[in-house]
């Protein structure tokens, strides 16, 4: 029998309330609610943030470089470090991947060739990515911030607890540990990409398996509260946040419950990075105990082995460094193609068009201006409701909403979060997900739509 003193409990107790804080309690922010990591982000992007596209820019292409240098001339400082093996030494196809974006930040930061490569580095492709306050700015300080304190949610027994605890839910409902209800919240109350850097850990780590983590990237990545404000507020509808949150809410648990079941997640191999084969008994209690006191003596002696400060802010530093390294780039590269596509070209409009006999089979009004919303949202998730915010149906306008919440995938951000991340999914996994949570999620809200409008 395990016996515990009170520094042992407060060993496990004491990180994990501060880790459930940082990433999980909702505050108010201006006129906003956010949780305490997103406010030391914008801490740090009011204090810094004219500087932060030069930083992200050398990052991107020196990124570029290393990787460049690991994979022709394998030089012994980086082979020999798993670390910096690990972060430089990719495939060929990520080595070109990180060229392009660091041909990308140096045209949208320098606005290298003026008019004539403006679809680049214009304020709607590029410079909405690396801009003052874009995304890969914003990247910048949030990963910073979050990966630097991940190690409170990871490494202090918060996970063995909620996941003994939480196995009876998980696995019926989602095919899932009961952990990934950690994951899953830090995303619906944070961002999406903070479910993508814990997912991703996780993988790595050895707790999910190549199936349970692209499940779960994809699935619970979900976009926070507040952003959900700011789409329903685009498309002039903020008197129906309540209904449009909710809504979101029950087809998107829909979706979660779904997608696992159908191909191409349940095709991903039940096996660990490790090629080791999936364990349904891992979070299995003992006849003898609780399920309580089972998840807490795990917390505890997984607490027990992370006592050095140094160690937590260098795996922190390790997360940090993962993230701008190996992210920013493939957001950098495949972000800036999908909005030159959307706002260039008429690809999405024209993909759009087999969901106008869907939509008029809903009964939606204004089906043909709605169709390309409906795939839009795949470059980027915010542009549907900006497309939208001149359809005169309301109703319409809360079903784009609605849907480009619920749809999760875009490359501009989780997609391209997701992709230079290890989780075992690739661009074509993206794109299948994206359309059937699409063709999932559309019947339910507009089906909602009815009822409220």
């Amino acid at each position: 029998m395990n016996t515990f003193t009170a520094k042992d409990y407060l060993r496990f107790i004491i990180p994990s309330v501060i880790g459930i804080f940082l990433f999980m309690m909702p505050l108010p922010s201006g006129e906003a609610v956010t949780i305490p990591i997103a406010i030391l982000s914008d801490w740090l992007q009011g204090l810094i943030g004219g500087a932060i596209p030069a930083i992200m820019t050398f990052i991107i292409v020196i990124t570029a470089v290393l990787s460049l240098l690991a994979r022709a001339a394998k030089p012994v400082y980086i082979t020999d470090n798993d670390f910096r093996n690990t972060l430089f030494n990719v495939s060929w196809f990520w080595v070109v991947v990180r060229i392009l974006a660091a041909v990308f930040a140096l045209i949208t930061f320098f606005q290298i060739g003026g008019s004539s490569t403006e679809l680049i580095w214009s304020e709607y492709t590029g410079g909405l990515l690396l801009g003052e306050g874009g995304l890969i700015t914003l990247l910048f300080s949030l990963f910073l911030f979050a990966g630097l304190f991940l190690p409170l949610l990871l490494n202090f027994g918060l996970l063995e607890w909620f996941g003994t605890l939480m196995a009876k839910v998980m696995r019926p409902l989602f095919k899932l540990p009961g952990r990934a209800s950690i994951d899953s919240l830090a995303s619906w109350l944070g961002d999406g990409t903070i479910g993508v850097m814990l997912t991703n850990k996780q993988y790595e780590e050895g707790h999910y398996s190549k199936r349970e983590a692209a499940v779960i990237g994809t699935t619970f990545s979900v976009v926070s509260i507040t952003f959900s404000i700011v789409v329903i507020e685009t498309v002039g509808l903020s008197s129906y946040f309540v209904p449009f949150y909710l809504t979101v809410a029950f087809s998107g648990l829909v979706a979660a419950i779904i997608m696992p079941r159908i191909p191409p997640l349940s095709l991903k191999k039940k096996t660990y990075i490790t090629e080791a084969e999936e364990e349904d008994s891992l979070e299995d209690v003992p006849d003898h105990k609780s399920r309580l006191q089972h998840g807490t003596e795990m917390a505890i002696e997984t607490a027990r082995k992370n006592n050095s400060v140094g160690y937590f802010f260098k795996s922190g530093m390790k997360n940090v460094l993962d993230m701008w390294l190996g992210v920013a780039p493939v957001v950098m590269a495949f972000g800036t193609v999908a909005l030159i596509l959307a706002e260039e070209t008429s690809f999405f409009v024209i993909l759009g068009t087999p969901f106008v006999p869907i939509l008029e089979l809903l009964q939606i009004p204004e089906a043909a201006d709605a169709a390309q919303t409906m795939v839009v949202g795949f470059a980027d998730m915010f542009l549907p409701a900006i497309i939208g915010a001149d359809i005169s149906s309301e109703m319409t306008r809360f079903i784009i909403a609605a849907v480009s919440v619920t749809q999760l995938i875009y490359m501009s951000e989780v997609g391209g979060v997701l992709l230079g991340s290890k989780v075992p999914v690739n661009f074509l996994d993206l794109v299948l997900i994206f359309l059937l949570r699409t063709l999932i999620t559309l019947p339910i809200i507009a089906g909602i739509a009815h009822l409220l409008f």
